[in-house]
């Protein structure tokens, strides 16, 4: 199945002369600490907005086949905590696909996979389904900052 979503991208610029785009490479749209969000897809702008709260490092993966491992190796040196983020059902996701990499490379960083649930979702505004699905700016912050606390808790009672 092949999925046309409706309404325009946000922040969408139609570029005057066509570029070469690097195959398989993401771009680091903004610089932070200790949390990196690789976001696949359309919720960059929500990416950058919960980026804002929690201080993170976002990069717009722009490829899942592909996947820029260089960069997630990257990413996964710097950070104490990845977090992917998609429009998609978790399961068998572009989360997914990092997970396993990182998994294949023998690293070891805790990762939280945010995105869709796998079940069917009630009809509605594009934006309003989002919310509802803990993906908006606010609510990924929220279950950032969740995650560290749980971090810090665990590595607390580790030492």
């Amino acid at each position: 199945a092949v999925r046309y979503p409706r309404g325009t991208g946000p922040n969408a610029v139609v570029a005057r002369e066509m570029t070469a785009l690097p195959i398989g490479k993401g771009v680091v749209k903004r610089e932070g600490q200790r949390v990196a969000i690789l976001s696949f897809g359309a919720l960059l702008q929500r990416a950058l907005g919960a980026a804002e709260t929690v201080n993170a490092t976002v990069v717009d993966m722009r490829f899942v086949k592909p996947l820029d491992e260089a960069l997630i190796l990257q990413m996964a040196t710097q950070h104490t905590l990845l977090v992917t983020l998609e429009e998609n059902t978790v399961m068998g996701g572009a989360g997914a696909a990092v997970n396993e990499y990182l998994a294949a490379q023998g690293v070891v960083i805790p990762v939280l996979n945010l995105g869709l649930p796998d079940v069917f979702l009630h009809h509605g505004k594009h934006g309003d389904l989002l919310d509802d699905c803990g993906l908006s700016a606010e609510n990924i912050a929220h279950t950032i900052q969740q995650r560290l606390q749980q971090l810090q808790q665990n590595n607390q009672l580790a030492g």
